[in-house]
């Protein structure tokens, strides 16, 4: 996600064994934000019966640090992972040189699964 001037927004789809099935692009939002909404999230991972989902955006701004709207964001999927059966395991934010486990770094979100 280097160099993007925009947040791109990705699911990431995993199998049984957290081996990667495939990627899907979620939303392209400005500079500042992307608009998720867990449907655009959670419906791939349904059609294509995906066992664990982790997704990622980037932060044009440099800095990886997730951000208050970042957390709403991760609560919401989170409470859709649980309802849909499929575990969310990570929301990564990165920069074009760094990266953000959520799981890691912000406590109080409950990830599903073991990584």
């Amino acid at each position: 996600m280097r160099g993007r001037m925009q947040e791109h927004f990705f699911a990431l789809l995993l199998d049984g064994r957290h081996a990667l099935r495939g990627e899907r692009l979620v939303s392209v939002g400005t500079l500042g934000q992307s608009l998720v909404h867990p449907r655009e999230v959670f419906g791939p991972a349904v059609r294509e019966s995906a066992a664990a989902v982790i997704v990622a955006h980037n932060h044009p701004s440099g800095d990886p640090t997730p951000s208050p709207q970042d957390v709403e964001v991760t609560r919401r999927l989170l409470e859709v992972s649980h309802v849909v059966g499929i575990p969310l395991l990570d929301h990564v934010v990165t920069s074009d040189d760094a990266w953000v486990s959520m799981r890691e770094r912000v406590p109080g979100l409950e990830f599903g699964g073991a990584t």
